[in-house]
């Protein structure tokens, strides 16, 4: 770790790594409690985990017969949804299914011979079980701005709530964070909180969970709308995404939304036909990106940036490719025995049309840490690494991951001792979940401070993947504050 006795630019707080309450890790109004170099959250109800990150499944023990269990913030914290025509308040009695008549917009109510089945015949140019879904009802070409309410998908099933108790260990729910910004809260209402290609929703079929695309039409004569890119290569603040906080495949990790990690850069290699990607970096100034050192084997003839991405195997409207004009290796960079120490290195962009890097809502630079978090902290990783399958992700994908504190990682049964002032590490030692893999490479740890990301660590190297006792390890970007400012700033005045 680095000397904490050198001075501190003005305008950082410093955060005390003897108090683990000091930034309140726990989520959900969850309170605090200092156990000296750890501490625990006591949390609220239906709320659960370390950090009050979970909602308890308060439908484990209920039965709601002809409806579905839903998970609510507000006591007794679940509710009976029934399918009409189930009543209240366990759904398992049935009235008569067309009395009185459910269908709306004119629609007739077709009675079947088993009691609680009907279906509704509706006129043009009303659908939906209900005859409820209208015209106007359709999606537009930016198909994650919907808000309608087509519950069904393309294959006849009725969509799950969002807040349905099977979706809990989903990664996508009504209780992920900012769900309201995505339209996905108490109801079952398609929604396209990923931009896929359409709407879709998750429907429950043969006893397992799967989602599928939902059966509304596309509005006639849309286009979407992209960002304009500006002419001002000053990006106005740091570590800022317009969309708040991540929605599998950095091991362990979820599909994330586009706009989540704005200062996410795919290092590709240039080929004939299709780019490769084979590592990650970091936006840290309109012309410069942050990278690990192993990363660099190619000149910088060979090499491009993409900004803004999110879908690899896609041209998407809010990319931002580069050339790469220059590549600063850290002078101290080298590998003993396969491990590489002092990992880190610079790209600087190739101007396009007289400007780097365009600040937009996908395009965003994370901001340079001037403190240390502490040991316990919740940080994240993202990239396009390797998944569960041993495969990479043509996605964006992100996970949770916990710091470490150095003694533990240096342990026998861990790394013993091979990590130096350059590195940390980061996941947990006793139960491996979420880690980053080859694929993700130079792509950045970060942390948050006061609603605002630093990047904090670079993926550096690991043993295997996802490993009891074998963390991912990550260089310390403190440790190299100096040197990147210093190979800024002197680029900065140099005639080119």
């Amino acid at each position: 770790v680095p000397d904490t006795n050198c001075s501190w630019q003005p305008g950082f707080s410093i955060l005390n790594p003897a108090d683990p309450c000091s930034s309140n890790p726990c989520k959900n109004n969850g309170r605090c409690e200092n156990r000296g170099s750890s501490f625990s959250c006591l949390c609220p109800e239906p709320y659960a985990g370390t950090t009050c990150e979970k909602v308890k499944n308060m439908c484990l023990e209920k039965h709601c017969h002809g409806g579905d269990c839903l998970i609510t913030l507000t006591p007794p914290y679940f509710q009976c949804r029934c399918n009409h025509p189930y009543k209240k308040p366990d759904c398992q009695r049935a009235s008569s299914p067309c009395r009185p008549n459910p269908c709306k917009n004119g629609g007739i109510c077709i009675r079947h011979r088993i009691r609680s089945k009907f279906t509704c015949k509706c006129p043009e140019p009303f659908s939906g079980r209900f005859c409820e879904i209208g015209p106007d009802d359709c999606y537009e070409k930016a198909s994650s701005k919907y808000r309608g309410s087509v519950n069904q998908a393309v294959n006849g099933k009725t969509c799950l709530h969002w807040n349905s108790h099977i979706l809990l260990d989903y990664p996508i729910n009504a209780f992920m964070e900012d769900a309201d910004s995505y339209g996905i809260g108490e109801h079952n209402f398609c929604r396209n909180p990923d931009e896929d290609e359409k709407p879709w929703c998750y429907v429950r079929k043969s006893h397992k969970v799967e989602w599928d695309f939902c059966d509304v039409s596309p509005c006639s004569g849309t286009d979407s709308s992209t960002d304009p890119p500006g002419s001002n290569e000053i990006f106005k603040t740091c570590g800022q995404p317009e969309i708040q906080r991540p929605l599998k495949r950095i091991y362990g990790g979820a599909k994330t939304t586009a706009g989540k990690h704005p200062w996410v850069a795919s290092l590709q290699i240039k080929t004939s036909k299709r780019n490769t990607h084979f590592c990650g970096g970091v936006l840290i100034k309109a012309c410069w990106v942050l990278t690990a050192g192993h990363c660099i084997e190619q000149p910088a003839e060979n090499l491009q940036v993409a900004l803004g991405k999110q879908n690899l195997k896609k041209r998407e409207h809010q990319e931002q490719i580069f050339d790469v004009e220059e590549i600063i290796v850290h002078y101290k960079y080298r590998e003993k025995d396969g491990v590489p120490h002092n990992d880190i290195a610079l790209l600087k962009l190739k101007p396009v049309d007289g400007h780097c890097a365009v600040e937009t809502k996908y395009v965003k630079t994370a901001c340079l840490p001037h403190f240390f978090f502490p040991i316990g902290t919740d940080c994240f990783i993202s990239g396009w690494g390797m998944t569960e399958r041993d495969e990479e992700s043509h996605q964006l994908l992100d996970a949770n991951v916990k710091l470490i504190s150095q003694k533990k990682c240096n342990a026998p049964r861990a790394y013993d001792h091979i990590l130096d002032e350059s590195m940390f590490c980061a996941g947990n030692l006793r139960r491996p979940r979420a880690d980053s893999c080859q694929g993700d490479s130079g792509g950045p740890l970060t942390c948050v401070e006061n609603g605002s990301y630093y990047v904090y660590g670079l993926v550096s190297w690991g043993d295997g993947c996802g490993l009891k006792n074998k963390p991912g390890v990550y260089t310390q970007v403190t440790t190299f504050l100096s040197w990147i400012k210093s190979k800024i700033q002197s680029e900065s005045r140099s005639l080119h």
